[in-house]
């Protein structure tokens, strides 16, 4: 099996007890997979799109990863963020604007 370029991973709030309820899931996170996945798919990225369970950095949720890169996004709303975000990993490049840290 080939293992996709990156790994984009979108926190989906699920916790322990398996109930999504953070702050990602709050703020619409769940409406934003599918166009994550079928952008990713008509820009001709190799990628593979998975949710996670809570990250446990709500404030800045929602939050999206992108492995290898080990970048972290936050704040991420709407598509049009999602479009940023995807034209710069078309360049190898980050969205400063959107990178959170610890």
């Amino acid at each position: 099996m080939k293992k996709p370029d990156h790994l984009i991973l979108l926190c989906n709030s699920y916790r322990m007890v398996g109930e999504a309820k953070g702050t990602c899931l709050k703020r619409g996170s769940t409406d934003l997979i599918q166009y994550l996945t079928e952008e990713a798919a008509d820009r001709g990225l190799d990628v593979a799109v998975t949710t996670t369970a809570c990250l446990n950095i709500c404030p800045q949720g929602p939050v999206i990863i992108i492995q290898p890169d080990n970048y972290y996004y936050g704040g991420i709303t709407d598509e049009d963020k999602i479009d940023e975000i995807l034209e710069a990993l078309e360049e190898n490049k980050a969205v400063e604007e959107y990178l959170i840290s610890d």
